[in-house]
């Protein structure tokens, strides 16, 4: 795994052995950042569930002010710590080692601009996460949140939690869907 552009372009990140994580791959990273590059310069950035630390990584290369990185697994949480020093952007990172639910209270922006949440497959979190980031304050209608999700993921949930889907792009096994809070 490697970060596709910006300031790190090209250096290869370290990822956690075992099943306990999925890194997003190249290709589709690079096709999400296609997708997401004009937001990207000066945003602050979420990366919940983050791993390897590889998608808050792209997003600090490509010119974030900020990423936070959510990983609870104390292997992933220390290859998150040793990417962030080989690419020298331990000063634009918060890496909090805790549950996703716990950190979400742990944010304190007055707004964050991109969440990127790429919860273990059918781990059966996502309304209950849905529901707990409709509540926070720094999720305004101005915020984008990415969701990595099964092919097959239904999405009809989050409208309970105050979001509406406004773009989804598949890929062969999974997808990335766009939400946004709704304004009503």
């Amino acid at each position: 795994m490697r970060v596709i552009a910006g300031r790190a372009r090209s250096l290869r990140l370290k990822t956690p052995g075992g099943q306990e994580t999925r890194p997003t791959t190249d290709r589709i990273k690079e096709t999400l950042f296609n997708m997401i590059q004009g937001e990207i310069p000066g945003c602050i950035f979420v990366d919940l569930f983050a791993g390897s630390g590889g998608i808050g990584i792209e997003a600090i290369s490509r010119g974030a002010d900020h990423a936070y990185f959510v990983e609870n697994d104390k292997v992933a949480a220390a290859c998150i710590q040793d990417n962030l020093s080989f690419t020298k952007f331990q000063d634009q990172a918060t890496l909090l080692k805790q549950d996703v639910f716990s950190a979400l209270f742990t944010i304190h922006e007055k707004e964050v601009d991109i969440i990127f949440l790429d919860p273990p497959y059918e781990s059966g979190l996502e309304k209950e996460l849905f529901s707990l980031l409709g509540r926070q304050p720094y999720i305004t209608e101005n915020t984008l949140l990415i969701m990595e999700a099964k092919l097959k993921t239904d999405f009809s949930f989050v409208k309970d939690a105050g979001f509406s889907v406004i773009r989804e792009k598949n890929y062969k096994t999974n997808k990335h869907v766009f939400l946004k809070k709704d304004t009503r």
